[in-house]
């Protein structure tokens, strides 16, 4: 359904990033961000799900997690219940990535195990499906992330030296297959929260693509405060009948 594919993009909230350009030294003893899903059409805005993204600080580096799940009105016809798992090194690159998926009557488990060896980033995937278990070998030239790692990364640029409407490219690695993430920097803008709380924040846009062009995702719209903390504010994704807006509970406080 590409309601709940777009919720779950929603969900992930602008995980993107790229090792290549200056970073700054931002690191976490333990922080819980909560999100609202809110599917909007019109005049039609409804609250469809909820999402918390943690982190905490553990001898290896860091621990995150991002569980999302629908609301009880949208439980009635198609209940989603998705969990992200990640373990990363002090630098925020990933070790090991784990996604629980339950969507309605759909179950699935995903295992990406990394490793790093002369400047060559490696993965083995192991994916567990009603059909079976089946596992798959990914490589990339350079750093490698996944889905929630990168979220880390992207809240460590330094956004002044990124170059506005300049498209900048990293690698993403899946369940079983690699992406290509492109985003582009489109300048400060103000914005306004569902709690109507106003807002100076980074406005970013995000591809994913596989196979050279061929698109593997809907583009996302995304907006970063420009406070130290880099809190992901807002995160909109288009649907072929309105938008999912993913929206930071209580950024006013």
């Amino acid at each position: 359904m590409k309601v709940i594919r777009s919720i779950r993009l929603g969900l992930l909230a602008a995980l993107v990033a790229l090792m290549a350009l200056p970073a700054t030294a931002r690191t976490y003893t333990s922080e819980t961000l909560n999100f609202q899903i809110v599917y909007h059409w019109g005049v039609i805005w409804k609250h469809a799900g909820d999402a918390r993204l943690s982190i905490k600080r553990t001898p290896q580096g860091y621990y995150a997690q991002l569980v999302g799940r629908t609301r009880s009105w949208a439980d009635t016809f198609y209940p989603v219940r998705d969990t992200l798992k990640c373990t990363m090194n002090s630098q925020f690159l990933p070790i090991r990535y784990e996604k629980c998926t339950h969507e309605k009557k759909y179950r699935a488990r995903d295992l990406v195990q990394f490793s790093r060896s002369n400047g060559t980033t490696t993965a083995r995937c192991t994916r567990w499906r009603k059909s079976g278990i089946k596992h798959a070998n990914l490589a990339n030239r350079g750093n490698a992330y996944d889905m929630l790692s990168v979220f880390y990364m992207l809240r460590n640029l330094d956004f002044g030296n990124l170059a506005h409407n300049k498209s900048y490219v990293t690698c993403i690695f899946s369940g079983k297959t690699k992406e290509v993430l492109t985003i582009k920097y489109r300048g400060v803008q103000a914005i306004t929260l569902r709690d109507k709380s106003r807002h100076q924040a980074y406005h970013i846009t995000f591809k994913f693509t596989q196979d050279g062009k061929r698109k593997s995702s809907d583009d996302l719209d995304a907006w970063l405060s420009t406070a130290p903390d880099r809190r992901p504010l807002m995160v909109v994704g288009k649907l072929p009948f309105g938008e999912v807006k993913c929206y930071l509970s209580n950024a006013g406080k």
